[in-house]
């Protein structure tokens, strides 16, 4: 295996640690890394979640032998700054430094600004040569959401439906379960683990009185986030299980409902006007540190982001069956485009079966 293939196989294995620690890192990104001497892995490890050693700082708590001449293979560049949210860390540029590796392959610069390029320089200064891109795309697919809060300035925000070839989530009766087979259900779900918040409109919470959580070991659920202009949320709602949820809503709102809410420890976020400002949502959900929100539903919320072109990414899920009726639920409501030539067309495109259902995935930028 020749010196290339070598470094990607290593890398590799970094960026498949960094995945175990899906959910749990936001709004830090996904990070892994793999020391290895003379062609044998003898350390490994991940940023396993917020707060948490970073990864290089993990893999060479978890290393075996000699360390001293070793070569470091990292998913995202080291920091050079120290830390300090449980306690004073060192930087991991000065970790590496004084463990005595000699080299360090990263996948990519961090896009922070704040961060961008220095650890990579402070390595090379005190005499540790790096290489930048191997497994560059993997890893920057791995964290795109954390790399486009850091490069907009905003939440990466995702939308995800599931429906029928005519564009259904529902009968004209309302019901919808279920469009999609088992396994794409599990598949949407499990989606749910890519995003800080997850997002529903009111009606969504009236009809179906939705769990909203991932329901899988090992899983952090995401931030819950209600659309409810009016408070009509029922208090014995699913989503009222616990405070990790935020509601946004108007004006229009009971007072007295927004007390008892607010009671329980749930934050309430009000508007001034009739309607939820989409934008001014997403503004206050950068400040706070909200990287990234999956929007589920129903119809008039999809409709609303997409009109308003805040979604950068779509999943849509669909099975081969026909739904048809005028009075039939479609997939996305809202004002729509007036010709063709304005729709939106995504980019990027890729597909997934699950038996005979199709997901399709794509970007809008």
């Amino acid at each position: 295996m020749n010196t290339h293939l070598k470094d990607q196989s290593f890398m590799k294995i970094a960026l498949k640690l960094a995945m175990k620690g899906m959910s749990w890192t936001n709004p830090h990104p996904l990070v892994g890394a793999v020391i290895v001497k003379e062609e044998k892995i003898i350390g490994q490890g991940y940023h396993q979640r917020f707060g948490d050693d970073h990864a290089e700082a993990d893999a060479l708590n978890n290393s075996i032998g000699d360390i001293h001449g070793a070569t470091l293979y990292v998913t995202l560049e080291p920091c050079h700054l120290p830390y300090d949210l449980h306690g004073v860390r060192i930087p991991c540029c000065e970790y590496i430094r004084r463990s005595g590796i000699k080299k360090v392959h990263i996948a990519m610069l961090d896009s922070n600004p704040e961060v961008s390029g220095r650890g990579k320089a402070l390595l090379e200064k005190v005499g540790i040569p790096t290489t930048i891109g191997c497994m560059a795309d993997e890893a920057l697919e791995l964290n795109e959401t954390y790399h486009h809060f850091m490069t907009k300035g905003e939440p990466f925000v995702a939308a995800t439906f599931s429906a029928s070839l005519d564009g259904k989530i529902a009968t004209r009766t309302g019901d919808s379960k279920w469009i999609t087979n088992a396994q794409a259900r599990n598949y949407a779900r499990n989606l749910r683990s890519q995003y800080q918040a997850i997002l529903v409109g009111i009606n969504t919470v009236l009809k179906d009185d939705p769990h909203l959580g991932i329901r899988m070991k090992g899983k952090k659920d995401p931030l819950r986030i209600i659309l409810d202009s009016t408070l009509k949320i029922p208090l014995t709602s699913r989503v009222l299980r616990n405070t990790n949820l935020l509601i946004a809503t108007t004006k229009k709102a009971n007072k007295e409902k927004i007390k008892a809410l607010m009671d329980k420890g749930i934050t309430v976020l009000t508007f001034t006007g009739q309607k939820i400002p989409l934008s001014n949502l997403l503004e206050e959900l950068k400040k706070w540190k909200i990287i990234s929100v999956l929007v589920e539903g129903g119809g008039s919320v999809l409709g609303s982001f997409l009109d308003a072109r805040l979604v950068d990414k779509v999943y849509t899920f669909q099975a081969p069956i026909i739904i048809g009726g005028g009075k039939a639920v479609s997939a996305i409501a809202g004002e729509g485009v007036t010709t063709i030539n304005e729709a939106l067309r995504l980019k990027n495109v890729t597909f997934r079966r699950f038996a005979d259902n199709l997901l399709t995935i794509g970007y809008t930028n």
